[in-house]
């Protein structure tokens, strides 16, 4: 078989095209949640402890060159060495609120996957029940 052919066959599996609509699903569910997380979850968390910015929490390791402003963006970009602990908080955060949703989604589909309790089984047709009576009076 040839490796053009071998990849198609690949390529064509159910499970390929499954996966690959669960990533780009995935990747548009993440930026739902990284919206959630830092536009309506983080700002009621920091007003709650107190008016924070996670973002904007951070050490600064190195030396401050003159004139320049004293927040995170402007001291990446000077090259100051930073400790961002703030914007760890934020993902971190925004990881557990992932893995929750996640879970209740895959709890929920287990819970529709559950088979149904096995129905009756059907009566047994007429013309069985004759030759099983049949059978049985010739083995007298």
């Amino acid at each position: 078989m040839s490796m053009m052919s071998e990849f198609k066959e690949f390529a064509l599996k159910g499970n390929v095209m499954d996966l690959a609509v669960g990533v780009i699903i995935g990747g548009a569910f993440g930026k739902i949640v990284d919206s959630m997380v830092a536009d309506l979850i983080m700002p009621i968390v920091g007003a709650v402890i107190g008016n924070l910015d996670f973002s904007s929490m951070f050490v600064v390791l190195g030396k401050v060159p003159a004139g320049t402003a004293m927040v995170l963006a402007d001291l990446k970009k000077a090259g100051v060495p930073v400790f961002a602990y703030g914007n760890f908080i934020t993902i971190a955060v925004n990881f557990i609120i992932l893995a929750f949703i996640i879970f209740m989604m895959v709890k929920q589909m287990n819970r529709m996957k559950r088979e149904a309790p096995p129905a009756a089984p059907a009566p047994t047709p007429e013309d069985v029940l004759l030759l099983r009576e049949i059978r049985d009076n010739l083995k007298k």
